[in-house]
């Protein structure tokens, strides 16, 4: 892990993964629920308490949707088994350990933003309009425009593809942006 400061860089031995959670609004109902009883600013002053520098050092936000009990007791799909879904994460590693092995990387996460904009591993103009939108109306920033890179590199690593395309770019901005939703 580095640490940037001002006055300088430190490198620790360790790797982080930090997961957060949070309501969107402080009487904990999901956002646009009709049990809400917060005001709009009540929910802006809320979600202003995570700084926009910790925001941007996230990667994926994702919005978890409620289930009601006939969705959780009437399922038909098939769940994934953890096996199953370790199997392909271990996969995906192992692609992006071969793609990047001879530069001294293992991981989509620890290729610096600049390898991913050169050649050879620079993506066509064509797949990459969204996220230079994004970047040029400063709904991301050059550290989230990077991010995007190797979140979708990794989704295209999931997918079992040699690179990522426009969807899988899409997909990474939406995850980045928050604009995904699950249930």
């Amino acid at each position: 892990m580095v640490i940037a400061r001002s006055r300088g860089t430190t490198e620790f031995p360790a790797q982080v993964q930090l997961v957060l959670a949070a309501n969107p609004c402080p009487c904990a109902s999901p956002a646009g629920d009709q049990h809400c009883t917060c005001a709009p600013a009540v929910r802006r002053r809320y979600q202003a308490k995570l700084s926009g520098p910790l925001l941007d050092r996230i990667d994926i936000r994702l919005a978890l949707a409620p289930l009601s009990a006939a969705q959780l007791t009437t399922s038909t799909e098939p769940a994934t088994s953890s096996a199953q879904i370790a199997a392909r994460v271990a996969q995906a590693r192992a692609a992006a350990a071969r793609r990047w092995s001879a530069d001294g990387w293992r991981l989509n996460a620890e290729v610096p933003g600049p390898v991913l904009r050169r050649a050879p591993w620079r993506l066509p103009p064509g797949d990459t309009a969204d996220l230079r939108e994004s970047l040029d109306k400063g709904l991301l920033s050059a550290r989230g425009f990077d991010r995007v890179l190797r979140l979708a590199w990794t989704i295209s690593d999931l997918d079992g593809r040699d690179r990522p395309g426009r969807a899988e770019v899409s997909e990474a901005i939406q995850l980045r942006m928050g604009e995904s939703h699950a249930r």
